[in-house]
């Protein structure tokens, strides 16, 4: 039975029927979507009838929140950057803190720490019925007196935060008005109702309980630890059964013993195109080395916020940083796969594209929307695009930064190439492994387009947006780039004469079916505490820890054999690309795979999320899952170019980069770990609030400048490959 399930067929069906039925879940649950999301009230007024504000505030304050890049600075709901404060959290915790003072001199005329235990157990009922009083609606939202003047309290300090800024916190100020402060403080206590309101009829906020607020009694619930429990029962038998599969119905299925390996790919002529594409290689090492660097910056801040590094962060403030770090990802990644579909479509159907010169012109736009882009993200987050910051600044939204003009210019630049690759190998001879490139590819460049709905305005209800966003940030990595990077790394095995085609056929169809039985609905477990519904929670537990898992077994194989080559005194052309493969596979594993199982979990992530513990996950999976495929592709490139011109070529410096890069990244994890479970002990026996305070990552500062050898180790590894690559591409001598 089992050897049937793996024959390409069977697999191609089973890939069908788990994608359309994952798929037509997540439509149901969207469809849905405006029934379990929070509300936003038209007004919200104290018990006497006095508006504190109202829906337009509300949502100016979100525009706000957006135009100056704050969520690249701190979090809301927990989702953001982490240098600065969970603003949630921040202006819960406050107003709660206050309101125990107010409640305890009213009735004791005394500050709380001088009352007695049995007053202060007063003192916090009535504390938690004031804050539970409160019920989010649509219409009116009601304060009593007493969180009226918590509120008031609060609202001057956080204004006065966003205003003049707090430089213990990396945080400059001096560009947000007070009447544009005031709004985002409306918006961040919106979401502070969202995180202590219960929903209608059930005896859960609309967070879920997040996050852990020991004042009011607030904590994870047994739906958390029991889906977790559940979650780790299956994550070893299902292991076990994904190895046992890959290895004795995948790898070593004996249909197809009689087939040989296909001959290393030779290549004697480049195409037009291809060689137009040389002009990419340096543009993609160059941007990863920018961004390798903008990371150590950070690091510095995170390490010493207080002062500057180098460049005064007036000039450089953090959130800046941040966005242009996480969108140069984005350009030199999606670059360098442009540049592998364009050198693949002529190889596989053996004709150059009709119009080779759209190359150059698809490189010229890219140019002008990554570098306008990134230039309308430092305008608009210092305030100098107060009027088009939507269409040309920073849209503020965690890695879809990019304004409104510069998301359709990629968006555009995305389907063209599409166009241009898929016009070149329509007529070639179908294959499955090229398919999946091409059609992984088109949703690459038409998911994005779910990030920029509506096409002329932003999306007033945070968590409908966040929603969303979350179909680019999750769905576009660990569906569309998961499916890309599966394809290319089982066609490149074979065309590199390493791995059978049959094999890495099966391995590959094997692969996109856990990718769509995990990657769709997956994506909930960043949902379930920005005011979704519970359901989410165990939606969102699916062991995608498991994707990986088929990949190394794939790469296992081609390192086997590649030995095998090398042990019959054979010549192998590829090794520097095969080695980025490699890479890839195990980090993918690491990164995405093991590094992402620590936190999927309900009950860790209720803890850790918006720590520490989040960053090396992402960090990982983002380089070595898909950045090291950008750079297999700009390196087939280079040695493509060597080849056919008869240029030296080494490999040394190109190892070396390698491995710095690699290790690097490993040993970044180990840091971020250590801080991230020391944030979420203390937000365990503290409360979530104290896990983000400046004092608790001060006391693990060994480990945060522990950073800068991993952030040496890589920016030295960029810098070698940037250089490799232009020394191969422009200033290589005849062999």
């Amino acid at each position: 039975m089992l050897e049937k399930i793996t024959q390409q067929k069977s697999l191609k069906g089973i890939f069908w029927i788990v994608g359309i039925l994952m798929t037509t879940i997540l439509i149901y649950f969207s469809a849905n979507l405006g029934k379990e999301v929070p509300p936003l009230p038209k007004v919200v007024k104290t018990t006497d009838g006095k508006v504190l504000y109202t829906q337009e505030d509300i949502i100016a304050g979100k525009g706000y929140f957006q135009q100056f890049g704050l969520m690249g600075y701190g979090t809301l709901l927990g989702m953001g950057s982490y240098m600065g404060p969970d603003f949630t959290t921040e202006m819960m915790h406050k107003k709660i803190t206050d309101l125990y003072e107010i409640i305890s001199n009213e009735i004791y005329q005394k500050n709380f720490e001088n009352i007695s235990d049995e007053q202060k157990a007063i003192v916090k009922t009535k504390v938690i019925a004031d804050v539970k009083g409160v019920k989010l609606n649509e219409n009116e939202v009601f304060y009593t007196s007493q969180s009226t003047r918590a509120f008031k309290n609060t609202e001057k300090y956080m204004m006065d935060f966003l205003v003049n800024g707090n430089e213990k916190w990396g945080y400059k100020g001096k560009i947000i008005k007070e009447e544009e402060a005031k709004a985002i403080v409306a918006f961040f206590d919106w979401s502070t109702l969202v995180a202590t309101t219960n929903r209608p009829d059930k005896e859960i906020t609309w967070s879920n309980n997040w996050p852990y607020e020991p004042l009011i009694d607030q904590n994870a619930t047994w739906e958390l630890q029991s889906i977790s429990l559940w979650e780790w029962l299956w994550l070893w038998p299902l292991t076990i059964l994904i190895l046992w599969i890959g290895y004795e119905y995948l790898i070593k299925l004996k249909s197809n013993d009689t087939e040989t390996l296909a001959e290393p790919l030779q290549i004697t002529s480049v195409f037009k195109s291809q060689e137009k594409l040389l002009k990419y290689v340096p543009i993609v090492a160059l941007f990863s080395l920018i961004q390798l660097v903008l990371g150590g910056y950070l690091a510095h801040i995170y390490a010493n916020p207080s002062e500057d590094f180098i460049i005064s962060q007036d000039i450089l403030p953090f959130n800046v940083v941040r966005q242009l770090h996480i969108n140069l990802a984005i350009i030199w990644v999606t670059i360098g796969w442009l540049v592998g579909g364009l050198f693949i479509a002529p190889l596989v159907s053996g004709k150059d594209l009709k119009f080779p010169k759209l190359v150059d012109v698809l490189w010229i736009a890219l140019l002008v929307v990554g570098g306008g882009g990134l230039i309308g993200i430092y305008l608009g987050t210092q305030g100098y695009l107060r009027e088009t910051w939507f269409w040309l600044g920073s849209e503020g939204r965690e890695y879809l930064e990019l304004g409104r003009i510069w998301d359709i210019g990629l968006l555009i630049g995305l389907v063209f190439w599409f166009g241009m690759v898929f016009s070149t190998i329509r007529k070639a001879k179908q294959d499955i492994l090229v398919g999946t490139i091409i059609w992984s590819a088109f949703g690459i460049a038409t998911l994005y387009i779910s990030g920029m709905m509506p096409i002329h305005k932003i999306i007033p209800n945070f968590t409908v947006d966040d929603y969303y966003r979350w179909w680019v940030v999750h769905l576009w990595v660990e569906l569309t780039f998961e499916m890309f990077a599966a394809g290319v790394i089982a066609f490149l095995s074979v065309a590199l004469g390493l791995v059978k085609k049959s094999i890495a056929t099966r391995v590959m169809l094997f692969e996109l079916v856990l990718i769509v039985l995990t990657g769709i609905l997956g994506v909930g477990h960043h949902y379930w505490w920005q005011g979704t519904d519970s359901h989410w929670i165990a939606i969102g537990g699916i062991f995608s820890a498991l994707e990986p898992l088929p990949l190394v077994i794939l790469m296992i194989e081609a390192i086997k054999e590649q030995k095998h080559i090398k042990a019959m005194g054979k010549k192998f052309d590829w090794g520097v690309p095969f080695l980025w493969l490699a890479g890839s596979a195990f980090l993918n594993w690491f990164g995405a795979g093991w590094l992402g199982m620590v936190i999927n979990t309900p009950i860790i992530n209720y803890y850790s999320h918006g720590t520490y513990l989040i960053i090396p996950h992402g960090h990982v999976a983002m380089l070595g899952a898909f950045g090291f495929i950008a750079y297999a592709f700009i390196y087939m490139t280079a040695r493509a170019n060597a080849l056919v011109k008869g240029l030296e070529w080494s490999d040394s410096a190109s190892k070396l980069g390698f491995w710095l890069l690699t290790l690097g990244v490993v040993l970044y994890s180990v840091p971020t770990l250590i801080i991230g479970f020391h944030q979420t002990q203390v937000a365990f026996e503290q409360g979530y609030y104290f896990a983000r305070l400046r004092e608790t990552l001060e006391a693990v500062d060994m480990w945060i400048w522990f950073r800068i050898l991993p952030d040496s180790m890589m920016i030295a590894g960029g810098l070698i490959v940037f250089i490799d690559l232009v020394k191969k591409i422009y200033f290589s001598k005849k062999a």
